[in-house]
Parts: C-alpha cells; structure tokens; sequence
C-alpha cells in the first residue's frame, strides 16, 4: 500500500469502499456526554434517623471505592499472573496496552514525538503518534504535509511519496467535496477538524530493527460552524504499520488500513456547531508513550 493512501482514495480491494474517495475519515456519529441532573442541598430533604447508621453507610461506600480503584490500578492481577500470561507478538491473548513506568520520550521532530525506544514500546509509541500525524489537519498543508512526512516515515519511502501525496491532497474537487478551499483552508466561519485518538496499540511482529504494529483509533472530521455541510463526524479504524529502525528512531515504511472495531453508539444528543468548534480549539491533543 503507498503511504499516501492514509487519506487516499481507497478501492475495494484495500477495504474501502467503492463510493467513498475518503473512506478513512468522517463517519457518521456526533455525540456529547449527558451527565444526570443533581439534587445537592435540598433543604426539604429528610434527615436520617440515626447518625450513625449514615456514618456505617459512608464509611462502608469509601472503603468499597478504595477498593474499586485498587483493583483497577492493579491491572487485573498479580505480577507473577501478568508476567506468566504474557504472549509473545502476534499469538492470541497478546498482552494488553498499559502503562509501564518507562518515561515518554522527550524529544520532538518539529511537533511529533521522536527518539523512541528501540524496543517494542518503543514501536508501539511510535505508531500511536504517527496515527495523530497523519490524520491531523496538517496534512491538508502542503507546508504542513511535508514536515510531517519527513518525521514519520522512512527517507527512501518519503522521498519517493512526495508527490503523490501532493496530488491527493491538492485535488481541488477532493477538496471541495469535504467543503475545504482549494488551499486546504476551512471557509470563512468554519473550523476544519481532523484527529485521531488512539486508543491501543499491539505488536503484530517484531524483529530487532522491524516491527508491525496495529493501532486502533477513532477519527474526527469535518467542519464545525452554523451551516456547515460537512458536520464533524466519528469514525473508527485500525492501521498496521511497518516500521523499521532507521537512523536512531522508528520510521514507517509501509501500512495497511481497515474499518473498525466500531463500538455500539450511546443515545447522546449531538453538540451544536459552535461547542464542537470550541472544544477542538480549546482541548489540545496527546503524545501516546506505552
């Protein structure tokens, strides 16, 4: 698969869809979390009988929370059952994505994380941030596009990819299909977003210098603001990448796409045009590290 077809027109034999020349963002959900209303302070409401019985009762409900947040902090078992039920990559029952303790890198290539462990985190970190990169809005800048493909993937494979990915995202009728300007820019009014949220990585193979690590994620698209024809949407996928150890830091060089998992939609009222855009604006973006 050519790196550019990351947001390229995919056909059927990549997993996309025929009629859908975009097929690796937007989606077709908006939600908003509805927390439930409170009653706090009702002066009217009715005093327990017995002190102490309310003092039995909310000690027994802290100690059942300590308890709860114990229990997921310690990741579902003990050291020697985490250790005993890990998987070498690839086979089934892989062991899950979770903190490890081993610090984030510290080093950046322009805004993308670079200097990962030459290790299987180290993979996995890498191909997590990428995702952010390459679904970002940057990539719709040919300035933008550039830097964030000389980060990410390997010399040879960004050098040879340059101008296809040119083309793709400077197709003026692509562009005007997903309601951008011919430059790439959001019309007037308008916020262009583009991210991805990763929310876990697994080792599919790892050899040394190579590896091929699968991320899951969900994408938002779209353009928030009154009258937007192209309202910011979700979408789920997940990507493998082929990464390989190059000049001190992993790099792509080759990757396949495909839909989902995609979880079931809560009953969530969508946000309005204006909150979608302040919150994008507002709420930065991660760096991902195992």
């Amino acid at each position: 698969m050519s790196p550019g077809d990351e947001h390229d027109y995919r056909g059927k034999d990549q997993g996309g869809r025929a009629d859908d020349p975009y097929s690796t963002l937007g989606g077709t959900r908006q939600t908003r979390t509805r927390l439930p209303d409170g009653d706090p302070g009702n002066p009217g409401a009715r005093r327990p009988v017995r002190n102490s019985r309310s003092l039995v009762t909310i000690t027994g409900i802290v100690v059942l929370l300590v308890a709860a947040i114990a229990f997921a902090n310690r990741g579902g078992g003990s050291d020697d059952e985490a250790s005993s039920g890990a998987k070498s990559p690839g086979t089934a029952g892989s062991a899950p994505t979770a903190a490890t303790g081993t610090k984030p890198v510290e080093g950046r290539n322009g805004t993308i994380p670079s200097g990962f462990a030459h290790d299987e985190q180290g993979a996995q970190s890498a191909a997590a941030n990428y995702s952010v990169a390459l679904v970002s809005d940057g990539m719709f800048s040919r300035e933008r596009r550039r830097e964030i493909s000389k980060a990410v993937y390997a010399p040879d494979v960004a050098s040879a990819r340059r101008d296809d990915l040119d083309k793709v995202y400077s197709d003026e009728s692509f562009l005007a299909s997903i309601g951008l300007n011919p430059d790439g820019s959001a019309p007037e009014g308008l916020t262009f977003i583009s991210r991805a949220n990763p929310v876990g990585t697994k080792v599919e193979k790892y050899a040394g210098d190579t590896a091929s690590v699968a991320v899951w994620y969900s994408a938002l698209f779209g353009l928030a603001g009154e009258g937007s024809k192209n309202p910011v949407s979700e979408s789920w996928y997940t990507t493998t990448y082929e990464l390989r150890w190059v000049d001190g830091d992993w790099k792509i060089s080759d990757f396949q796409q495909e839909d989902g998992p995609v979880p079931v939609g809560r009953d969530q009222a969508a946000s309005s045009a204006e909150e979608m855009a302040d919150a994008v604006q507002q709420f930065g973006g991660f760096t991902y590290a195992r």
